[in-house]
This record gives structure tokens, sequence and C-alpha cells, in this order.
């Protein structure tokens, strides 16, 4: 099978992506290497040329922008860095301005290669065209950086934009960019694709949520187009020679830092041509920017009093930030149980012989156990100083056991559990703990496996199957997912209680779990309480375990069960009506809510 996988992939190569392959097989190793290929190779489930072409701008649209009449509008000056660019892709770069429909823009773009004939005689030829085309050459080629501040000092608009020398952008970028800054937007940002040499095909496109922290100190998501307010550079600082690599990352951290609104434009706007030497078609050609991103990442950490260890993920661009647990504060660890006596003993027994932080309690919550054997094992933990067993003596109701548990916990953080998971990962505790006790954190998550070895959760995105769902449902484990995302840390609106840490103080905060919700979407509904009080719910790749899934509650496969079930749907479609139509933030409305992979939504 990975012989023929291989064969297919090779067989649609140019001989320069082969040497592409050569080096990732060299950094992955074959086994790596075959999987990221097999994870690369699977076919699009909605193929993204003709959806491209469905979801593009008509020209109905386009002229409809183009006669709108704006009232105090803004200019927008667009930075570019040129040096030694193909006539072709310049020419190309330039209609793609010319061609926008909102019209209040200007070029500011520095050649840093005069000597080149060809450059100077294209770039004439449009400034005479067009005023607002300017260009001013440069004594000599500073590198990305410098070159890009110079850019910086030739703009007259309220606000800048990024754009590289040899990419395009959609007509309507502007426009849509516009819409945001009309809304007092500090910072813009839109959705990606790339482009082959010719701009015959699109391909790879970059789906992005609303702005998240977490996964920007993982990867450089914003990347283009970005356009920013012009005060805000001026204050932030512009591009920074030490950052030559990563320096747009570094840009980004110190923007959004001060900003006080970021937009995102869930629109492909942006599209980034790759060719031979572009870093977007070559990640390993620029192997230094991996390192300045990573240090991108600790100037955030640093600015931000953010105590924090970077380290660079196996995947080129991709990082995991570790937060080091302040103290050694008391986790208390809740752990309803009906019974299943073995499951629970697995669950215990993992806590144990794994973790490797040590100062916790564990509170098993007993709900109307019946089997005697059961009650054996409840006497033996018992006699251990750390465990607790408290009753609830009532109908099973999730939210009011975890809430009663919650009153009884003496931690400073409570850890949710369900008794049919077991530990892998020996610092669990740690890498939830280390999140949670950051001040903008409430909630962090793990990320959970079938015994199988496929993924049973990787955070949860609302709307999905109507109210919410898991994302990367039944990935094998050894794929890293849409862009890496099932494998990377960031932000979600929420995440499973089967295994959830949250600050006990937030807990009360909110009031805890809803006890109207019984079994179902009561976690979904805390996760989104707290985050509309201000606190991010984080998901963690590197807190791993395995999950069997409800084994104590049994299915829902009875009238009474599909009639409370479908009682809890209502309840959450009538509390979160306006996110339920608006979108998750952590997601993109481009993005599928009938499967759990990240593929593109039918139109």
């Amino acid at each position: 099978m990975a012989e023929n996988t291989l064969l297919r992939f090779l067989k649609k190569l140019k001989p320069y992506t082969i040497q592409k392959g050569l080096r990732y097989l060299k950094h992955y190793g074959l086994k790596g290497f075959l999987v990221r290929l097999r994870e690369r190779m699977e076919p699009e489930e909605v193929p993204y040329g003709p959806w491209y072409e469905a979801h593009r701008a008509s020209r109905e649209t386009l002229e409809k922008q183009r006669r709108r009449n704006w009232k105090n509008p803004v200019t927008i000056s667009i930075a570019v860095p040129a040096y030694r660019t193909p006539e072709r892709f310049l020419r190309e770069m330039l209609d793609s301005l010319l061609d926008q429909t909102y019209p209040y823009w200007e070029l500011c773009l520095v050649n840093a290669s005069p000597e080149d004939a060809a450059m100077q005689a294209v770039l004439s030829e449009y400034s005479r065209r067009d005023p607002r085309i300017r260009f001013q050459d440069l004594k000599e080629n500073g590198g990305i950086a410098e070159n890009t501040n110079a850019a910086f000092a030739m703009a007259r608009g309220e606000y800048v934009g990024l754009l590289d020398h040899d990419d395009l952008l959609a007509p309507d970028a502007l426009y849509e960019t516009a819409c945001r800054i009309s809304g007092g937007a500090d910072v813009i940002y839109t959705d990606e694709d790339k482009v082959t040499e010719d701009a015959g095909e699109h391909y790879q496109p970059h789906l992005k949520p609303d702005f998240n922290l977490d996964l920007l100190r993982s990867n450089n998501y914003i990347c283009h187009f970005l356009v920013v307010r012009r005060s805000l550079i001026a204050s932030a600082g512009g591009f920074r020679k030490e950052y030559d690599g990563a320096q747009d990352y570094d840009f980004v951290f110190r923007c959004t830092e001060q900003a006080e609104k970021i937009e995102h434009v869930p629109r492909i706007l942006y599209h980034w041509r790759t060719h031979r030497a572009s870093t977007a078609d070559n990640p390993a050609s620029k192997l230094y920017a991996y390192e300045a991103g990573k240090r991108a990442i600790e100037g955030n950490l640093a600015r931000t009093g953010t105590k924090g260890r970077v380290s660079q993920t196996e995947d080129f661009g991709f990082y995991h930030v570790t937060y080091p647990v302040q103290g050694e504060p008391l986790v208390s660890i809740l752990i309803p149980n009906r019974d299943q006596r073995e499951t629970l003993k697995n669950c215990i027994r993992s806590i144990r012989e794994k973790s490797t932080y040590r100062n916790y309690e564990i509170l098993i919550i007993e709900n109307n156990s019946r089997e005697e054997e059961t009650f054996s094992y409840y006497r033996q933990l018992e006699k251990e100083e750390r465990i607790r067993i408290l009753k609830w003596e009532h109908p099973f109701n999730y939210s009011a056991i975890n809430n009663y548990a919650a009153r009884e916990a003496g931690g400073e953080y409570l850890l949710l559990l369900n008794n049919d998971t077991r530990v892998i990962s020996p610092d669990w505790i740690q890498g939830m703990l280390g999140n949670c006790q950051r001040p903008e954190v409430g909630i962090t998550g793990a990320k959970l496996y079938y015994p199988d070895n496929t993924v049973q959760h990787a955070g949860i995105i609302i709307g999905i199957g109507g109210i919410a769902g898991h994302a990367f449902l039944n990935l094998p484990r050894s794929h890293s997912g849409y862009l890496h995302k099932a494998s990377i840390q960031m932000d979600y609106s929420a995440v499973t209680a089967a295994c959830m840490m949250v600050k006990k103080s937030v807990y009360e905060e909110v009031g805890g779990f809803e006890e109207k919700l019984t079994v179902a979407f009561n976690d979904v509904d805390f996760c989104l309480r707290a985050g509309k009080a201000g606190y991010l719910v984080v998901y963690n790749p590197r807190v791993e375990l395995y999950h069997d899934e409800s084994k104590s509650r049994g299915a829902e496969d009875n009238p009474e069960k599909v009639r409370r079930f479908q009682e809890e749907i209502e309840f959450m479609r009538s509390r979160w009506i306006d996110l339920l139509k608006a979108g998750d933030p952590c997601y993109n409305k481009n993005l599928t809510l009938s499967k759990w992979n990240y593929s593109l939504r039918a139109r």
C-alpha cells in the first residue's frame, strides 16, 4: 500500500518537487514520511478547484462593488519589497492591484534590484499608467526586513497591507478589507490559497479561524493577506532584521499585542505563488526561518510576561509552547462512577502509575451502583489518603454530579475525568495545569483516543452535527489533520469534559454545569459560558489519554433517552442560537458542518 501511494505521488511531481520530497524523507524518516505522504494523498471530498471557482466573487458582485459610493474612504497603502522579480510575476501582481474593486489604494514598491532593466521598464510603464503606483529604487538590498520598512516609509494611507512581489490579490481583497476598516478594525487578515507558477491552478486553501492566540503561538496562521493601521505599525515598530525569515511572524505578534480590534475575513483573497525558490512550495529551503519563528514566539511570551518554553515540532513552521507549572497547587480529579469496577480500576491505576505530578486528590462520585464488587473496590480505595468516595443518590445527572463534587473538592483546580479513560502522557496533569494557570485561560482540554488508536476528541466545533461535535473524529493517531490542527495547541470554543481541567474560581464564577443538561452538551455549554466570561479554552494535544466513551451511561437506545437528547438539543439551540447562526469563531464558515475532518463545505 505504501509503495503504491508513493508511486502515485511521484507521477504527479515536477523534478524540483521530487527533490523537495527527498528532503522531507531525510527529515521525517521513512515511516514519518509515508504517514504524511498518505495523508497528503487522500482525495479531497470536495475538490478545491471547482469549489474556488464557485465561491470567488462573481462578475456581477465585482461590478456592484465598483459602483459603491464610499463615505470618508480610507486609503490602503500596499507595501511591496521587490527584488529581481520575473517580469511576468511582476506584471501579474500589478494587474491584480489594478483589478481591485476598491479604488482608494496606493502601491508603495521598493526595488532592491534597480540594475534589472526589465523590472525598471515594467515599473515605469505601470507608474505612468496609474498615479497610485509608486516605486522607489534602493541603493542596496538591505534584506526583506529593511526593504519592507522602506516600503512602509513610503506609505501615506491610514492602513498598510503587505503583498509579496510575486503573489496575487483577488479583485475584491481591498473591498472586503475596507468593509472591516469601516467597522474600526486595527488589524485585518484574510484566508489564502496557493497558485502554481503559471497561476493556472489554485490549491491548498488555508481557511482560518478568527483571532486565536494559542494557534498563533503554534504557527503563523495569519500570514497573508495582512492589513494594519499605519499608526499601529508606528507604535509596534516595523520589521526587524534579526528575525529575517520570520520577520512577518514577529511583526504579526507585535501588532496583535497592541491591537484593540482584530478582524478576520473568511474569504480566499490572497494567492501565494509557488515556484522552486518560494517558501510556499519548499519550506525546507529556509530552515533558518524556523529558528527565527521560535524566537518570535519567545518574544511574544516575554512581552506579555508569560513563562513558556518553545520547541519546534517535526513539521516545518509549527511549534509547541510548554507552560511551566507555578508552584504545586492541589488538583482535584472528579470521576463519576456507577459499577464498571474494572473500568474504574484501570483508570485509577493509570493515574497512579503514569502521573508524574503528585499533588492531587481523587474524588469518586458514586451514583447508584448495584454490584457488590464495586463497593468492595470502594472500600479498598477509601484506605488511601488521597482518594475519597462521595455518594450521589439521585438519578444520573452529569452536571449535578460534578457540581456536587466541585463543592466538596479541596483543589484550586478541578480535573473532570470520565471513569473509562486511561492516561497515556506521564505529564498530563502538568500539561493541563501549566495552561490553566495562565490568567487568560479558564479551561484546558486533552487529546483522546479510542482503544484502536483513532482520535475520539481533538477539540469541539460548534455547529457540527447541528449543535456541536468533536474535531477529527476517527482520524488515525499517526495523522496530524488539516494543517496539523489535530496535533498543535490552539483555542477552541469547547472541549470535552471526559478530560477537562478548569480553575475552580472560574467554575464558580460561571455557576458550574447547567443541570438542565443532564447528559449531552453540558460540557459545551459550560465552555461557551466560560468563553463568554472572557476566558480561553485551550486544547493541548500533548495531553493524551485513551477513552472508551460512555461505558457507564450506556447507549442512547430507548425512547426516554432519545426524548431527553432532543430536549437537550432544543435547550442548546435556544440558548446559543446567535452563535449557531454566526458560526464558531474558532472554525471557518467555509468548512463543513456535516463531518469532522475540516473538509470544504459543499455549496
